[in-house]
């Protein structure tokens, strides 16, 4: 079971990997065969209805989610333990709430679902080419 401080130092460890927008270190977070699931990959990911399978396909997601978001950043909110499970809660660049519910064995995500309080209409723009 993750213990406090665990899930503190991944979070801390998290936020900032993903405030250096260091696209190896936010996925050093995740095993090789995790799922991750997001209204926003539904938009970036053409025919994937949100959901990233594998490694390799959460890299090319998240390359393209960091070059359409050059100014994304993450605020710590509020951190959640649960029997191996956490819950990130964490306002993004646009001042909106966040959580991420990530599922862990180890110490890597191995299943992972971004979750937004409003609508997550507005949080990228997926026509932005530049």
């Amino acid at each position: 079971m993750l213990q406090r401080d665990e899930a503190e130092r991944f979070a801390q460890a998290w936020v900032a990997a993903w405030n250096s927008h260091d696209l190896e270190l936010i996925l050093s977070h995740f095993s090789a065969d995790v799922t991750f699931t997001s209204p926003i990959a539904a938009r970036i990911v053409p025919g994937s209805d949100g959901v990233i399978h594998g490694k390799a396909a959460l890299r090319e997601y998240w390359r393209e989610g960091l070059r359409l978001l050059p100014e994304l950043h993450f605020e710590l909110e509020g951190i959640y333990v649960g029997v191996g499970s956490l819950v990130i809660n964490y306002r993004n660049q646009t001042g909106r709430s966040v959580c991420e519910v990530l599922f862990l064995e180890g110490d890597l995500v191995v299943q992972g679902h971004g979750t937004y309080l409003d609508d997550a209409q507005g949080v990228i723009d997926s026509s932005r080419t530049d």
